[in-house]
């Protein structure tokens, strides 16, 4: 009876998360469709979209739960699938809740370290600092009497998360095989990854190593810094970590800025924030102004780094190529770049993809200073732009978009006059410099000179083994897989069907043949044996018919990643 309600329960909650899916789908959520391009749809369909208000849509996902506010968060990194006006609201989001009982949270505190509090923490306060969907932080001072905050998870949230990814896996799929939507955004690609990051974002051990590492990488950067974990009091549902106290980046008052200039504290962050990415290929993926405090000693904190993505050294090599050239005006090589990042679906349109991001970047490179466009918005719009002309764009390339735009909006908090894209511009030379220098060590050297002397010294003899095989006729080409690819499965399929057809065709024939006997034993009138053969051959043809309708798929759209 259990399992049976659980059964029930998992049902129960598929169709609460599909019946919220189809309430949105002709706003072009999840598809990236812009009211303005909406002339194609029924008019009912149209009334349905203008009616589905960005609000409604944030407190459905609100009133869903935990999963479905961190979906909100993540699709507000995606202007590929959600429109401008949707994306705004996504923003505003809010991940506050009633806080859990303070029985709840020693409970979960003592399970996991396997003492109790009074035994490691001096003080303990009741009251939380924060409390969010996933998780609440509470003051605490340990038996030494140093301040810090400890990170506890919600009890049960894993089991309901578990349970909701599972149901949008299956969605997922079943999207990505049935709709042309689902084939051009593969929804099963994005919410495995999204799985991933979230279940790691689960595991506080992970944002404890994130903690230090970011450290570590912050040591050039003296006004920036992240708390630092106490590894002694920490597992996987608990955090805990030095004590940071501050104010917002936004709460700044007029008498400090007044005493004291905050642009070298903007600057800090920015270049500290693209190292990250273009050095260490690592991105926070939310840093926005209330995840950084101001300290009294005039330092940046940064907090909350549960979700960080990691971008591989090839594609990190491209998205400074991609944000270079855009800060230099270079259009044609931006959209370049862009391609060769993503994947070309079937019906991408490059002429107009690098005609409108010429465009693009043009307008972008004519303003400098205050006046200067965002770098952020720059890339969501090429983004944006891909989905409209079929290009499918990496994740990393949005996330990096949305990274910039709210940094963009810690340092103008800062400091209201910076000139942001003198700054991105200035540090991005000097990443490829350092790059160019690396490239060209005497280490780096040695090693590529003495691949140089292999292949030479390997090339004759292998040459002349070539030469000597197409002398004497003995040069094979071998092509291996064949026999399992998917061109001989369809193949036996057709060969199948092609059989099958024909059976049933000879046993209609041979059942109308056998009408004619005017003996033997009779089945509803007809002759026994003209009866079971027919009803044969109907059962073959109603079982290919089927067959083909549910099994058959569309071929799959011609897609290309990598450079062309």
């Amino acid at each position: 009876m259990a399992m049976t309600g659980q059964v029930e329960s998992g049902l129960a909650r598929a169709a609460q998360i599909l019946n919220f899916l189809l309430r949105y789908r002709n706003a072009g959520i999840f598809t990236g469709l812009d009211m303005d391009d909406a002339a194609g749809l029924a008019p009912d369909a149209l009334e349905d979209a203008t009616d589905a208000k960005p609000e409604a849509f944030v407190k459905d996902l609100e009133a869903l739960g935990p999963t479905f506010i961190k979906i909100g968060q993540a699709l507000s990194t995606r202007p590929d699938m959600v429109p401008p006006a949707y994306l705004a609201a996504l923003e505003r989001i809010q991940d506050d809740v009633e806080p859990i009982t303070i029985g709840d949270v020693r409970a979960v505190v003592e399970e996991e370290l396997g003492v109790r509090i009074s035994s490691v923490f001096q003080t303990f306060d009741d009251a939380p600092l924060g409390s969010a969907s996933l998780a609440q932080v509470h003051r605490a001072t340990l038996r030494d009497g140093r301040p810090v905050a400890v990170k506890v998870q919600r009890p049960g949230i894993v089991d309901r998360i578990h349970a909701d990814l599972d149901a949008l896996a299956s969605i997922a799929d079943k999207a990505d095989r049935w709709t042309d939507a689902g084939r051009r955004a593969r929804f099963s690609d994005w919410v495995y990854e999204f799985r991933k990051a979230l279940l790691s974002e689960l595991d506080y051990r992970s944002e404890a190593e994130n903690l230090e590492r970011f450290n570590s990488h912050f040591e050039d950067y003296p006004a920036l810094f992240v708390p630092l974990p106490i590894w002694d009091l920490t597992r996987k549902r608990v955090l805990t970590m030095t004590l940071v106290q501050g104010v917002k980046v936004t709460a700044i008052g007029g008498l400090r800025r007044t005493e004291q200039d905050m642009s070298p504290l903007a600057t800090a962050v920015m270049r500290g924030y693209l190292d990250q990415v273009f050095v260490h290929g690592e991105i926070h993926a939310d840093p926005h102004p209330g995840n950084l405090l101001v300290t009294d000693d005039d330092r940046i904190a940064l907090l909350d780094l549960g979700m960080v993505a990691h971008v591989p050294p090839r594609q990190r090599e491209r998205l400074l190529k991609l944000l270079f050239a855009a800060v230099d005006g270079r259009g044609e090589e931006v959209a370049n770049e862009a391609i060769g990042l993503g994947t070309r679906l079937e019906d991408f349109d490059e002429t107009r993809y690098t005609r409108e991001v010429s465009q693009l970047v043009a307008r972008y490179a004519a303003r400098s200073g205050a006046r200067s466009q965002s770098e952020g918005r720059l890339v969501l719009e090429l983004v944006m732009l891909a989905s409209a002309c079929g290009l499918r764009t990496p994740p990393e390339l949005s996330l990096l978009g949305k990274t910039l735009l709210n940094l963009e909006a810690v340092c103008r908090a800062l400091d209201p006059e910076i000139d942001v894209k003198r700054i991105v511009e200035d540090h991005l030379e000097k990443i490829m410099h350092q790059r160019l220098k690396r490239a060209f060590s005497p280490a780096r050297l040695a090693s590529e000179a003495m691949e140089l002397q292999a292949l030479v010294r390997e090339a004759p003899a292998k040459l002349s083994d070539i030469l000597s095989l197409a002398a004497d006729n003995r040069l094979q080409v071998r092509l291996a897989g064949l026999e399992d690819s998917p061109l001989m499965e369809n193949l036996q399929k057709i060969a199948n069907r092609i059989s099958t057809g024909i059976i049933t065709a000879s046993l209609i024939l041979a059942s109308a043949m056998l009408m004619r006997l005017e003996g033997g034993p009779r089945l509803f009138g007809y002759p026994a044996l003209a009866a079971v053969l027919f009803t044969i051959a109907a059962t073959l043809g109603l079982a290919m018919v089927l067959s083909a309708l549910l099994r058959d798929r569309k071929a799959k759209p011609r897609e290309v990643s990598g450079p062309r």
